[in-house]
């Protein structure tokens, strides 16, 4: 786990031309998307098309990432930051709790940017996997040089889910995607860009990483 100082970003989207600022407290989030390994280490399942030990999950919906986060808590013995309901498909966030979670986009931005202001954290071709680079495949994770904080993968090779719901009034329940794949062109591996999906598809260029809020000081 990467600590992530606390800062203030500004998200914006392309749709809707808005932007909004959103003060970032410090928390820690995974240095790599979570690998097919570990993903099994915790789950028992292997649902990704390609194979690898290093391999960044994919073929994951929104609802297994936090199924997992939630497995994850239990099996380091930490209170899961989700109560989940199948039944009714809703998710409540424990904001109290000191197990894992999704990032949210603002955190992610504020992570993927590490201080820069440009569009990227370096040059492309050296942080990220993408449709110039990748060969049409999915890569082992940290195979690019990491940003300034220590975190890798922020762009290219899969998408993260994000906790936060992309925008309720238009498409309901759809959840945020950041950072861009092996599959997309240069224009989408850029730290502002915004992706929605259903929260229940599972689509071969999107992962997630996890993250964790500081437990408060006694």
């Amino acid at each position: 786990m990467v600590t992530v100082p606390p800062g203030l970003v500004t998200l914006s989207d392309r749709r809707t031309q808005r932007s909004w600022a959103v003060d970032v407290a410090p928390f820690q989030m995974t240095a790599f998307p979570v690998t097919q390994s570990w993903y099994a280490q915790v789950t028992g399942q292997w649902p990704s098309t390609d194979r690898g030990d290093r391999l960044p999950v994919e073929g994951v919906s929104w609802w297994d990432a936090v199924r997992f986060c939630n497995a994850l808590s239990q099996h380091e013995g930490l209170t899961p930051a989700y109560h989940l309901r199948a039944g009714d498909e809703t998710a409540e966030w424990d904001a109290s709790a000191d197990g894992y979670r999704l990032p949210t986009e603002a955190e992610w931005e504020h992570a993927c940017r590490a201080g820069t202001t440009g569009p990227r954290y370096g040059q492309l071709n050296e942080v990220a996997w993408y449709q110039g680079n990748s060969d049409g495949r999915i890569h082992p994770v940290g195979g690019k040089q990491p940003n300034a904080w220590g975190l890798y993968d922020m762009l290219g090779n899969v998408w993260d889910w994000c906790w936060d719901v992309y925008d309720a009034e238009v498409y309901g329940t759809y959840r945020v995607l950041r950072g861009g794949g092996w599959s997309d062109e240069h224009w989408s591996c850029r730290a502002s860009v915004r992706r929605r999906s259903h929260p229940t598809f599972r689509i071969d260029d999107v992962g997630f990483r996890v993250a964790r809020s500081p437990l408060p000081r006694p």
